[in-house]
């Protein structure tokens, strides 16, 4: 992801102040505003909070797309706002996965009522990726239980339980990113899917939400800038 977000950065002429891996953790230090504009962090779970309140802490916006670290957000959003900086956060950049959400959200809304239809979850991911479920299908499964109160839960594995959202992870080579929400009975089913052909789509969306973020102040997500 990187990689790809550097080389479409570049495309639109944009600066590379800085690349931080592995290998010179230290340089995040070097992050200041007077060389950097915005950063984007896609890390692992391990690194991400802390990376991230640096970013906040220095008044550098971020936007991060790094999955894994969620039950700290709160923390680092107050972090933000305190620091009067700007934080930018998506389980997906994808345009067309976003559009996805909202379609979710919808069908879920229209399926509140269906008690006869069992639902399902299926995320498919290449096989570096570290944590499970994805966070596009743990925002699938929030979205739907905000439009169905009766469903108190999610949990990484199949499941008949009325109350709970079974979401089936696997990993396979070269996946960029597939995800499914099906609902079904003994008479049909109903099954939205969204299919990433490659990161580009990924990429392309966190250097948008960079570009949207510079200059401002605050938390903000992809409804915010898509205006959904």
């Amino acid at each position: 992801m990187g990689q790809t977000i550097e080389k479409i950065a570049l495309s639109k002429n944009h600066q590379i102040s800085l690349v931080i891996d592995h290998h010179n953790l230290s340089d995040l230090k070097l992050i200041h505003p007077d060389n950097t504009d915005v950063a984007i962090e896609f890390t692992q779970p391990e690194s991400a909070f802390e990376n991230l309140r640096y970013c906040m802490e220095q008044q550098v916006p971020a936007v991060s797309g790094t999955t894994g670290w969620l039950d700290r957000r709160s923390e680092l959003e107050a972090i933000c706002l305190q620091n009067q900086s700007a934080f930018f956060y998506a389980s997906n950049y994808s345009i067309g996965v976003n559009i996805f959400f909202k379609v979710n959200q919808f069908l879920a809304k229209l399926m509140r009522q269906q008690s006869n239809y069992s639902l399902s979850l299926e995320e498919i991911h290449h096989t570096e990726k570290k944590d499970a479920p994805s966070g596009t299908a743990i925002t699938l499964a929030q979205d739907i239980m905000f439009q169905m109160p009766h469903k108190t839960s999610w949990i990484n594995e199949a499941t008949d339980s009325k109350d709970l959202i079974g979401i089936i992870s696997k990993r396979e080579s070269h996946v960029p990113g597939t995800h499914t929400v099906k609902y079904a009975c003994q008479i049909d089913e109903i099954e939205i899917k969204h299919t990433a052909y490659s990161r580009e789509g990924f990429a392309q969306g966190a250097v948008l939400a960079a570009e949207w973020l510079k200059d401002k102040t605050g938390v903000f997500g992809m409804d915010d800038m898509l205006s959904f």
